[in-house]
């Protein structure tokens, strides 16, 4: 069969079993001989189908119960197979096939406002207010944070990550008492509310996300902070007024290509003459590349992680100055993982808001997020981004003074 050739070359470390429609079995790389991972098809078609397109067709056939693994998890299967994979294609047909996705969404995908708003609610308002419990399931509990953690040595919980980021953020914009802030896709208000908690300053948090607005005012209030903190349901195409600092955290992924530049214009059109923007963004490593195909299809429509390249490239025609740039490299797998274990602890709540296939899309979504941040291409790029030199810190000892 194709399919064992193609895995039997990737394959260099361990190994798995891969069992066909009709019971054969093939023996891939060097699997345990006591309970080998297997991967058991369950439809014949698929020793072809994922030749030739496997970042759609496994999880589409996943999801559709066509496909068992067996003496493992998914996360453990997915794990095995991207160490070996590494940064390479998995075949040549699914190099050619992402290629011409790539295309077709370059001169398809325009996120303007109003399609904007629909990609965020398709992620973000999924389900009503049963949507908004789904999130309460697997994130941190103090802070409700959809991004990355900061993972230090000691670093024990998820809370504890999490707060660690927040954290490390504050620092790096020293921010002052009575400073006006604005926080760019301020998700459930976690970071917004603890910075005007820390601070003491004026915080204005934006999203497209309607549950998230919602509960983002209500848990101002809940603090008490409501008198500091304030929440729109807006686009970042549509406020106004300048800023001391600014702020992105996890919201950059959903800009589009075509609209980096008008991005950071109206960062810059936004942003105070002497201060200061801080870009937190999932990147790649590699040159520019295509999204993935089951992410845009099911998870995250619009959504597309930049290379280095790109950001800066849109920076640089603005005027604005990158001032420093750090990469976190082995924290979002830390943080999907966790995420991932809560989410299967309580998968059968989640069952019951959604259905089945809601809870193997989502673990695939987890799961294989953490896999290419930990042996694949993406990373978290934190960008700080000034006016003039004048604005930038010449070391980076008032961070960690």
């Amino acid at each position: 069969m194709i399919l064992a050739k193609v895995l039997n070359k990737i394959f260099k470390k361990d190994g798995m079993i891969l069992e066909d429609s009709s019971g054969q079995k093939y023996i891939i790389g060097n699997p345990k001989k006591d309970k080998p991972l297997t991967l058991k098809l369950l439809k014949d078609n698929l020793k072809w189908k994922l030749v030739l397109d496997p970042e759609i067709e496994f999880p589409e056939a996943y999801m559709r119960n066509e496909i068992e693994i067996i003496n493992g998890s998914l996360e453990q299967f997915l794990m095995a197979l991207v160490k070996n994979l590494g940064r390479e294609e998995i075949t040549t047909a699914s190099y050619f096939s992402k290629k011409i996705f790539e295309i077709a969404r370059l001169v398809s995908n325009f996120n303007l406002p109003g399609k904007s708003r629909k990609n965020v609610e398709h992620h973000y308002d999924i389900g009503g207010e049963k949507g908004e419990k789904l999130y309460d399931i697997f994130l941190d509990k103090k802070h409700r944070q959809y991004s990355c953690g900061y993972w230090k040595k000691d670093t024990k919980s998820l809370e504890d990550a999490q707060q660690n980021k927040i954290d490390h953020i504050i620092k790096k914009l020293d921010i002052k008492n009575g400073e006006k802030v604005l926080d760019v896709g301020c998700g459930w208000g976690g970071m917004a509310l603890e910075l005007a908690k820390q601070k003491g300053c004026e915080v204005t948090g934006i999203s497209l996300s309607k549950n998230q607005i919602n509960y983002c005012k209500k848990k101002a209030r809940e603090l008490g902070l409501n008198n500091q903190v304030s929440f729109e349901l807006a686009d970042y195409r549509e406020i106004n007024g300048e800023y001391d600092k600014i702020y992105s955290v996890g919201m950059f992924e959903h800009v589009g290509r075509k609209f980096y530049n008008k991005f950071f214009k109206s960062i810059n059109k936004l942003l105070k003459k002497d201060g200061s923007f801080l870009l937190h963004t999932i990147g790649v490593v590699d040159k520019p590349s295509p999204p993935n195909k089951f992410i845009n299809r099911y998870i995250f429509p619009g959504g597309i992680c930049p290379s280095l390249s790109q950001i800066t490239k849109s920076i640089e025609k603005t005027g604005l100055i990158v001032s420093d740039t750090e990469t976190l490299i082995r924290h979002y797998d830390k943080t999907l993982l966790s995420w991932l274990e809560r989410f299967i602890s309580k998968k059968d709540l989640v069952k019951d808001m959604f259905d089945e296939k809601f809870v193997k899309m989502w673990s695939f979504y987890l799961a294989s997020c953490a896999a290419a941040f930990r042996y694949r291409d993406l990373v978290v790029f934190q960008l700080q981004i000034v006016k003039n030199f004048d604005s930038s810190h010449p070391t980076r000892d008032y961070i960690y003074s």
